[in-house]
């Protein structure tokens, strides 16, 4: 492999080095076959373990654990998903590491008054999102369940009301801590598409400083797909309220998320 690959910035990619490297330390030698050998420092594998499974040169691999402002291409981003055995949602967050030059900063998004207008007419509760997890817009019926209207303008956002709020976890119950957990995976992924952006560095210092949850889980780098469910709420007026979820993309801008409940 050489190491003159197309570059995808000059600054470098820290989140695919600090991605590559949290995979390659879970990974155990016996996962992929491999005797555990003379006596490891450290768990997982080591890196010329990883590039020799990838048929990459250790060096090249070296440089992009370092985040050094070099890119593999995609035959070799293919071939360190098999590598470090990744999940689907692991491989495509690789992929999307790779190819994440060139992103302009953060910008608050604005929500068209038509998105506005449907979903005030919902029955059911409904809000909208932005790219860094925001609450940019919600119905009645949403205040009346998860109170966004109650929260002060900087404390809107999902991640932070969920890890910080006490009204939240009491609004959860039992299931706070899947729920929270799910939602660092799936924010994990967003997030390392703008590390380094300032937008994105103070809200994760407000979490890590909030929450000592969120730092136990932010630190297994875990990450996943958003995707429709369920959730059971123990709300303080009306009591247990099952509900199903499904989020849309917006296309008028695809950092809106439009995310919907209906009760079961």
């Amino acid at each position: 492999m050489s190491l003159t690959e197309p570059h995808a910035n000059d600054s470098g990619n820290k989140a695919l080095g600090d991605f590559l490297r949290s995979r390659r330390e879970k990974l155990t030698p016996e996962a992929v076959g491999l005797k555990p050998g003379r006596r490891r420092r450290t768990t997982g594998l080591r890196r010329e373990e990883v590039a020799e499974r990838a048929g990459i040169g250790v060096d090249w691999y070296i440089r992009l654990e370092q985040g050094r402002a070099v890119s593999p291409s995609a035959t070799t981003t293919e071939a360190l998903a098999r590598a470090l055995k990744l999940t689907k949602a692991e491989r495509d967050h690789l992929r999307a590491l790779t190819q994440n030059a060139g992103r302009r900063a953060f910008t608050p998004e604005h929500v068209p008054d038509t998105i506005r207008r449907m979903i005030m007419s919902l029955n059911q509760p409904a809000y909208v999102t932005g790219r860094r997890w925001d609450v940019l817009a919600w119905n009645e019926a949403a205040d009346e369940l998860l109170a966004f209207g109650r929260l002060a303008p900087e404390d809107r956002n999902t991640l932070i009301s969920v890890m910080t709020n006490p009204n939240s976890k009491r609004l959860f119950g039992a299931g706070w801590e899947n729920e929270a957990k799910r939602m660092v995976a799936e924010f994990r992924a967003t997030h390392d598409l703008w590390a380094g952006d300032p937008a994105f560095i103070d809200l994760l210092a407000r979490l890590e400083q909030g929450s000592p949850e969120f730092r136990k889980w932010w630190a297994t780098h875990d990450i996943a797909h958003a995707a429709a469910g369920q959730k059971k709420l123990h709300h303080p007026k009306k009591g247990a309220m099952n509900f199903e979820y499904v989020s849309f993309q917006s296309n008028d801008d695809h950092g809106l998320k439009l995310v919907i409940y209906t009760a079961v």
